[in-house]
């Protein structure tokens, strides 16, 4: 009798109280924060002070249009600090500190508060603000600095401080005092698509190369993936389908001419897909939620990346990759809706 196991009985309710929104927002800052660090690390203060930038404009203009529209200021859900780090981390780190000011004013004003607010949105708000200074500044948003510069923590990037309205201080002689050996302006996607060159695979994993704000370590991004999923608040299913979808896309592509297309594992990781998947492609609003859906979603995401890139005008493709994929959801989860188990079809 001693050595029968002891049951504990308690009252009701036994059902846990899902996650508030301001909680999951919180999570997802959390994460988002060792990559903000790296980013600063590699690009110095320009790139700390574009995600300022971006976040606190973001903030200001969602308060701003909840007190025009007479409701309650929902800046505390940190939702508005997600899409400010999000947004600059898909910017070059040497953006003029204005344009971002823009893109921060434009993600919360069309691609949220245009649809309703948190949880109405049917794009990702940060892709949108993105999408809109890609049209509006294509210049600065394809200029590209060198990481890892030497007074990268003393002296901004000079396009960073470019005035409104002004051109922007040509960086091309500042890039060519400050470039280490072995590091270019160019992006490793820029470099295979007009060069035929393919970066290393290790500097592409850990993130030692120019590129946007966020092309930081991909290995640090799985790190800070996997904490979302353990909290149970990033669906792995969706990051995974965009990562299969990419290998066999470029897998395809590669078979056939391996000297011409780059490897499945260079689509992966160069460029912003490896962040992109975990952190915007899982977007809950915007994203499906059916099984089906969510593999139908993430490959498609994967397969127009590959496309694009290899045969659009575009470097980088994984933005309007899935935006397109956002804007296709409803129709993918009306054909993959589960059926009721005992009905026909």
């Amino acid at each position: 009798m001693a050595n029968q196991p002891k049951i504990d009985i308690r009252t009701s309710p036994y059902i846990r109280q899902a996650p508030t929104v301001a909680e999951i927002m919180r999570n997802v800052v959390y994460a988002l924060l060792p990559l903000a660090a790296y980013a600063t690390y590699q690009f110095g203060i320009s790139a700390l002070a574009l995600m300022i930038i971006t976040v606190l404009s973001c903030m200001a203009t969602e308060h701003l249009f909840c007190k025009l529209s007479n409701k309650k200021t929902t800046i505390t859900d940190a939702s508005a600090i997600i899409t400010g780090l999000l947004l600059a981390m898909t910017l070059p780190p040497g953006f003029p500190l204005w344009m971002g000011a823009v893109a921060g004013f434009t993600a919360i004003a069309l691609g949220k508060t245009l649809f309703g607010g948190i949880g109405f949105n049917v794009f990702n708000p940060a892709l949108v603000g993105r999408a809109f200074v890609q049209a509006a500044f294509p210049v600065s948003i394809t200029t590209w600095t060198p990481a890892l510069t030497t007074d990268r923590f003393i002296e901004f990037i000079p396009s960073s401080l470019a005035l409104p309205f002004m051109q922007p201080v040509d960086t091309a002689e500042w890039t060519a005092q400050v470039s280490i050996d072995g590091f270019s302006g160019a992006t490793p996607l820029a470099l295979m698509k007009f060069q035929q060159v393919f970066t290393d695979s290790y500097d592409l994993f850990m993130g030692l190369t120019a590129g946007s704000t966020g092309e930081t370590s991909s290995v640090l991004i799985i790190i800070c993936g996997a904490y979302l999923v353990f909290k149970r608040m990033l669906d792995w299913r969706i990051p995974a389908a965009v990562i299969f979808g990419t290998i066999i896309s470029a897998e395809c592509f590669y078979l056939l001419d391996p000297a011409q297309y780059p490897s499945p594992a260079f689509m992966v990781f160069s460029g912003g897909l490896m962040f992109a998947a975990v952190f915007m492609a899982s977007d809950m609003v915007a994203s499906p939620v059916t099984p089906v859906g969510i593999f139908v979603f993430g490959c498609l995401v994967g397969f127009l990346t590959v496309i694009i890139r290899l045969f659009g005008g575009l470097t980088e493709a994984v933005m309007y990759a899935i935006l397109f994929g956002n804007a296709a959801t409803p129709l993918i989860e009306s054909y993959t809706q589960p059926h009721i188990y005992g009905r026909n079809k």
